[in-house]
């Protein structure tokens, strides 16, 4: 449908600047039907879509009613997830920083109750948070609700799918009765209605109608594959296309655990989300894959609801979900804010069954496609590495080495030799080692290690890229909290990230996830810890052999160390 402008709206100049400020032309339909009436004191139900606005369309009513001279709670607004409520905070501090006065807070379970009571006593006009933290913050009394004049139920649905329906109906009750409240959902389901029966006036509908159930942006497609083979067919399908940004779906913890291993074995930069997962090292793992540091997320479906970063380029439905819900939800996370995307699942046997419903389901065709050969691959891969090196060359911001090639010619090499050979060691740097795909015998199994994955970009982690030597290795950074250790054994020693990985979770005791940047040098090897088990790891693994061979480990002291 066709929208009005945002300043036709009616919302204040305070907000429009910051919607100008973030290049928002015309609000999307629920942010359209949604904002006029909200900003009336109307209560509201808004069915739509995950990826469709509605952070925005009840944020900036919000914000708009909000009295900064004032102190004390004013916007509640409930979300089903801890990464959910973070993320609707954020945006409440993007839409009202030309607001001056404004103080806006996350309340949710995992997270230290000091530093949150420290922010509720600071006097935070809008509170973010989930349903049971928020209880436990009223009954202690350290959560005023007494000036509430807004209420947002945010995915309401998921809340009473995830159990939180008495911690709600406590929420609400306490609440004061001339309150307006917003109910948003992706469905009208019959505890949705049960809650807008009981706690909204008369609110009014605004539905934004989808002819399916998923969204258009996103190619959907599936590949007919055992279990013992999905790592390598998810292996030639990201090298022939690799994503900035991916996220793998699958049914159970032991799965995540098994898969990422396998992706990081194979030189992927992977990490996973699952119910055992801290929240301190879920927050962690959340930051590295939205700066890009980590480019493959592996996540169960109750780990990954309330994700909302729009640079996914494909989800992946390792398992396929028995929930054709489920499957809606997990794609939504890819094609969003116009975006295009692309969604793979793999299935096998009876699984097909479960695809077809998924088809009625959402009303769409899923498409059938042939596993990429290893030649496909190989050629794709090539082809890469043709690109970047003419884009390179195009560009001129390369160094001659003027002197190495001169005295390679004076030896009697070619140009063409040269230039074959630097193609071949590029080739080998950037590859994977592929297995074919063998479905009548039974693969080697390796043993789940426990802890074994980390950030690990091993196809771009190395001596520096302008060529020069490897003492000069300060350009490599180094994330804030971390200490870098110095490892005495490098590629030319035959080593390899995921040797150092099973070595620092399993001899150097350090907690899961918590493993950093891991840059491998011809001759030696650094390796970032956090900073308060730098000392235990070096202690632990003093002793350790790699391949072998004994190593020197110790606190990075820069180019001396690589003598």
């Amino acid at each position: 449908m066709d929208t009005p402008p945002f300043s036709d709206l009616g919302l204040p100049d305070a907000l429009l600047a910051a919607v100008g400020a973030m290049g928002f032309e015309r609000p999307s339909p629920i942010q359209a039907l949604s904002i006029p009436p909200a900003l009336e004191g109307l209560d509201l139900v808004g069915l739509s879509a995950t990826g469709s606005g509605k952070t925005a369309a009840f944020t900036l009513p919000a914000l708009a009613k909000v009295d900064l001279k004032s102190p004390h709670p004013q916007v509640l607004i409930l979300c089903p997830t801890r990464e959910l409520a973070v993320q609707v905070c954020e945006e409440v501090h993007r839409l009202g920083a030309k607001l001056r006065g404004l103080h806006a807070t996350p309340v949710y379970g995992g997270a230290p109750m000091d530093r949150q009571l420290r922010a509720l006593r600071a006097g935070a006009q809008v509170v973010v948070g989930t349903p049971g933290r928020l209880l436990d913050h009223l009954r202690r009394g350290s959560f005023d609700p007494s000036r509430i004049r807004m209420t947002v139920l945010d995915e309401a649905d998921r809340m009473l799918d995830m159990g939180f329906k008495e911690e709600m109906d406590g929420l609400l009750a306490a609440l004061p009765a001339d309150r307006q409240t917003l109910f948003f959902s992706a469905t009208m389901n019959p505890g949705v209605s049960r809650l807008i029966r009981k706690f909204g006036k008369e609110p009014k509908v605004v539905e934004i109608e989808q002819k399916a159930r998923t969204v258009s942006t996103v190619e959907q497609s599936y590949f007919e594959v055992r279990q013992r083979s999905k790592v390598e067919v998810l292996s030639r399908i990201l090298d022939m296309n690799p994503p900035r940004l991916a996220i793998i779906f699958c049914n159970t913890k032991r799965s995540v655990d098994e898969c990422t291993e396998d992706l990081v074995h194979r030189g992927y930069a992977a990490d996973r989300l699952h119910g055992d997962i801290t929240q301190q090292m879920r927050e962690r793992v959340l930051k590295r894959f939205r700066e890009g540091k980590v480019e493959l997320l592996v996540a169960t479906d109750v780990a990954a609801r309330g994700l909302d970063i729009e640079e996914v380029d494909i989800v992946f439905n390792y398992d396929l979900p028995a929930d054709p819900e489920d499957y809606v939800h997990r794609i939504g996370r890819t094609g969003r804010a116009g975006r295009t995307g692309r969604a793979v699942s793999f299935v096998f046997g009876r699984e097909i069954y479960r695809l077809q419903s998924i088809e009625r389901y959402t009303r769409q065709v899923i498409r059938r496609e042939r596993i990429p050969s290893v030649e496909q691959v190989e050629g794709r891969r090539a082809d890469l590495i043709f690109e970047t090196l003419r884009d390179r060359l195009e560009s001129g911001s390369f160094e001659t080495y003027q002197d190495s090639i001169d005295r390679l010619l004076e030896q009697g090499h070619t140009p063409t030799d040269i230039a074959g050979a630097l193609v071949t060691l590029l080739r080998e740097a950037s590859g994977r080692e592929g297995t074919a795909i063998d479905e009548d015998r039974e693969p080697e199994r390796r043993p789940a290690r426990e802890g074994a994955h980390t950030e690990r970009r091993t196809r771009v982690d190395g001596p520096p890229k302008d060529g020069r030597a490897a003492k000069q290795r300060g350009p490599v950074p180094r994330e804030a909290g971390m200490a870098r250790l110095f490892l005495s054994l490098g590629k030319t020693h035959g080593i390899l990230p995921k040797d150092i990985v099973g070595m620092m979770y399993r001899e150097g005791g350090l907690p899961d996830g918590s493993l950093g940047r891991i840059t491998l040098f011809p001759r030696h090897t650094l390796v970032d810890v956090p900073e308060e088990f730098a000392q235990q790891a070096i202690r632990n693994t003093g002793k350790s052999k790699l391949r072998g061979m004994g190593f020197r480990i110790d606190f990075d002291r820069g180019p001396a160390d690589a003598g």
